[in-house]
């Protein structure tokens, strides 16, 4: 089981020894830096992730293209002139007014260039209803949203003078403005709110402000480092914005939950009379250990990210990986000199209301959980019963991700009808199957205005048209200078991402080749956001095996190291992979199905967004081992100092419930924030992360994991011979025994009317 020594043996141990030592030296070091982080990353810069960064196929070479030329697209725009009458077409005179207008009001702005008519580029629908005006904003696409106001002005005036027609603007600016306005400061609330909930669910699990302050200034100091090293490591791996969220969250959560399990242990030993300094070294020595073998395994999640060869999954991965070992570092060096330096003072700051006596380790009334203690009870009684039908209840929610279909989300998809842009967006799609979203064609040869390369580009045109991926009109935009062609192709399919990439395979198998195929040296990489969604999903595709397979065999051989163990080994994959496919199940069911979406304020989009499955996996199975590793761990040092393994169970399981519960239930207060979101994306990713949390720490960690390891007895400690050269990296058992008083000891529980336990008391 394990080996005694002299002297704490562990890095965890060792750590918070010296820095118990050392306060004021160990808190210096922190600040510092956490200074120096900073300074470095303003010194650094940061670089942004550009679109030439993100993907291996065609989009990505598209990107590199026009960037390696200096050609950078400008922001585009298109305002839809609609009859609302059926019987009135483009070619009336009242509609050519309109038409007229709409082209004199935006050139009048001054911030438009290229404006073009819809009767010179025959931008007109089949039925004769529809036309677009279509123009460039100048200046930097990157800043357009903020000089598109003068131009959405001008066009609304122009409605207002056409009332018989519908005349509305749609574009890369428009849309950044509109969404920003209408999501933007919801989903800065949303971050912002996430340390207020955390800090008042701490505060009623402590009852003390001052201990409820420790966990949120350890996850904020570190996200603040966290925010400098970025900018240092964007230099190396480009950072997106999406990584800014991603950190914030799961700084948050391991640095909430970190401090919370090494913050729990050493207030239960000075509850049990242990003086300051050995409930120091206990704490140090167990919750600490369990902090980094957590933390390392986390970290190994979130490094699965890199493998994907994705731009933005490599941004979030690195980000992840570097908040969770900072986080980690503090927890065992900084907290333990914070604890020293308070002593009795991080009960400061009680809440009358909360102040129910003195409290234990749960911090809710004793160091047993009454409702863990009677639902432990049942388990451990029938554990083959509970075994049966909690796994059975997850296998049946998994079953729905079966028929998971993963894209990227279209702006109809994403957003609803929530704004009216998305009806714009909507409308053009109609009129002009995939002109909202054309495929873009990238032309590159050593002359493109060759006569051979005109005469390709004329023929993929035609082509494009008569093949049926497209219905026109198809067109171009050439860049002499860089010996560049832009050809614009709406796909057959519209909105309907499975039709439009039929559309596009058509393009790009058949079309591509019979003409521009046949001039040599000449390059015609196919993008845009159809080509983007495919591309995107093919490469994730690729890489769901490669990350999966490194994430589960290395936090295998992580727990068979920290716990010599190869059974616990074992159930700890097999109880993670349990929780994710759960969380994946009612993700499909909701979200796809449309199964009770109406209860999380969602609607069925028929799809989950194509990065989310491989993004909770990696994401989940790292923090789940946070309460695996802590429960666990607990269970294991009770075993070691010589109890059964189902009183072992009982003590670990049931001493853990109050720091598992609060933790999980600011994990799930938190995401589920994010849950509230307008973006379905964001409702997916927010639901989809409160659920699997929730499982994680009820069904999981109080029904699964005791059922399975009473039923397995002594063969959860099995480690054969041939595995016995490994390293040992088993807890720093010496620590309790050499403190000179004994582990603080559950007797067994007392048995009610109904057979069972009645919480035991130290």
């Amino acid at each position: 089981m394990g080996k005694a020594g002299r002297g704490p043996r562990g890095i965890a141990a060792r750590a918070g020894g010296w820095s118990a030592r050392h306060r004021w030296a160990a808190v210096g070091i922190w600040v510092l830096f956490v200074v120096l982080a900073m300074a470095a990353g303003s010194a650094a810069g940061r670089v942004e992730l550009k679109d030439s960064d993100q993907l291996k196929g065609e989009t990505t070479q598209a990107a590199r293209i026009a960037e390696d030329a200096g050609v950078e697209e400008p922001a585009g725009e298109t305002v839809l002139v609609q009859a609302k009458d059926t019987a009135a077409r483009a070619t009336d005179p009242e509609f050519r007014t309109a038409v007229a207008a709409v082209i004199k009001a935006v050139g009048g702005t001054g911030e438009v260039t290229g404006v073009t008519s819809p009767y010179d580029t025959k931008s007109i629908s089949k039925d004769g209803r529809s036309a677009l005006v279509q123009f460039d904003v100048r200046g930097d696409p990157e800043t357009a949203s903020d000089r598109i106001e003068p131009v959405l002005n001008a066009v609304a005036k122009v409605q207002a003078s056409h009332k018989e027609l519908r005349i509305e603007e749609i574009g890369g600016a428009s849309m950044r403005k509109t969404f920003d306005e209408a999501f933007g400061d919801d989903f800065q609330q949303a971050e912002l709110s996430a340390v207020p909930v955390a800090l008042g669910i701490l505060l009623i699990a402590f009852g003390a402000l001052v201990a409820a302050l420790l966990p949120v200034a350890l996850a904020i100091t570190a996200i603040m480092a966290t925010m400098g090293l970025m900018g240092v490591a964007s230099h190396f791996q480009p950072m997106s914005d999406s990584a800014n969220s991603v950190m914030l969250l799961v700084g948050l959560a391991v640095g909430v939950d970190y401090c919370l399990f090494y913050l729990r242990r050493e207030r239960e030993e000075r509850a049990a009379g242990r003086d300051a300094a050995t409930a120091m070294q206990i704490a140090a020595a167990t919750s600490g250990r369990a902090v980094i073998v957590s933390g390392v395994t986390v970290c190994v999640a979130m490094a699965g990210m890199l493998f994907t060869g994705i731009g933005e999954f490599e941004s979030m991965g690195l980000a992840s990986l570097i908040v969770v070992a900072v986080a980690m570092a503090g927890s065992v060096t900084v907290l333990p000199a914070l604890l020293s330096l308070l002593g009795e003072r991080v009960e400061k700051g009680r809440v009358p209301l909360l102040n129910r006596g003195k409290r234990g380790a749960n911090g809710a009334g004793g160091a047993e959980s009454r409702v863990w203690g009677r639902v432990l009870g049942g388990v451990l009684k029938r554990p083959l019963v509970s075994l049966l039908v909690a796994a059975g209840a997850l296998v049946a929610i998994a079953l729905p991700a079966m028929g998971m279909k993963t894209q990227n989300f279209t702006l109809d998809q994403e957003f609803g009808n929530s704004v009216p842009i998305v009806g714009t967006y909507e409308r053009i799609n109609e009129a002009f199957p995939g002109g909202a979203d054309p495929a873009e064609v990238i032309v590159k040869a050593d002359d493109i205005n060759a006569a051979p390369v005109r005469k390709a580009i004329a023929d993929f045109r035609r082509s494009a048209v008569a093949s049926g991926a497209s219905e026109g009109p198809v067109t171009v935009v050439t860049h002499d200078a860089q010996n560049l062609a832009f050809v614009y192709v709406p796909l057959v399919g519209g909105s309907d991402q499975d039709k439009a990439e039929k559309s596009l395979d058509i393009l790009r198998d058949t079309v591509r080749p019979a003409t521009l195929g046949k001039v040599d040296g000449l390059q015609a990489p196919i993008s845009g956001q159809v080509a983007g969604s495919k591309d995107f999903n093919d490469q994730l595709t690729g890489a769901v095996a490669p990350v999966f397979a490194f994430v589960v065999v290395f936090a295998f051989v992580l727990m068979l190291l920290s716990f010599r163990s190869l059974t616990i080994a074992i159930t700890s994959i097999v109880l993670n992979l349990l929780s994710v496919g759960a969380a994946y199940g009612i993700l499909t069911a909701v979200f796809q199905h449309g199964w009770g979406a109406g209860l999380v304020g969602a609607e069925g989009v028929g799809a989950i967004i194509a990065w989310l499955p491989l993004f909770l996996f990696v994401i989940l199975f790292g923090l789940s081992m946070d309460y695996h590793v802590f429960v666990v761990s607990r269970i294991r040092e009770a075993k070691v100092q010589g109890r059964d393994t189902r009183d072992a169970i009982t003590h670990g399981v049931v001493t853990t419930a109050g720091v598992v519960t609060s933790a999980a239930v600011i994990m799930v207060a938190v995401f589920a924030i994010f849950g509230t979101l307008s973006m379905q994306s964001m409702k997916q990713m927010g639901v989809g992360l409160a659920a699997a949390v929730l499982i994680d720490a009820t069904i999981i960690r109080g029904v699964l994991l005791p059922a399975i390891m009473a039923l397995l007895g002594e063969r959860n400690w099995y480690f054969p011979k041939w595995l016995r050269w490994l390293p040992d990296l088993t807890h720093d058992e010496s620590a309790v025994a050499e403190a000179g008083v004994s582990e603080p000891r559950v007797r067994e529980p007392r048995r009610d009317d109904d057979g069972r336990p009645e919480p035991a008391r130290v």
